[in-house]
């Protein structure tokens, strides 16, 4: 289970950091993601971290923008959004694949606008 929150209305440039609280799972077992869904786009991977947080990756479109980290002790993946474009409006979901499936957060949506 996840309890995402941080997402908002900013104007671009702005920032924003999300939160991904999990729990139901062993969290510094596994790797963690950040997708997003824009209206009428196909959801897409934004950043992923390692179990321990020693190693990310994020999408060509967010990288210098965008930084994923984790709290192991707290059990949350973050995303830290800088610089924000209206192109990053979308709803932001955290993802975990375990050994017993793939598991979703419910959503943030985050809306960039002035």
């Amino acid at each position: 289970q996840f309890v995402e929150s941080g997402g908002g209305l900013v104007q671009p440039g702005g920032s924003l950091r999300l939160s991904c609280a999990a729990s139901g799972f062993t969290f510094s077992s596994y790797a963690m993601s950040w997708y997003r869904q824009a209206p009428g786009k196909s959801r897409e991977l934004v950043a992923s971290i390692t179990s321990t947080g020693g190693d990310t990756n994020s999408a060509d479109s967010v990288k210098g923008r965008f930084t994923i980290s984790r709290d192991n002790a707290k059990n949350t993946v973050y995303l830290q959004m800088n610089s924000l474009k209206p192109d990053d409006t979308a709803v932001y979901y955290c993802r975990v694949l375990t050994s017993r499936g793939v598991y979703w957060g419910q959503g943030t949506q985050v809306t960039v606008s002035s």
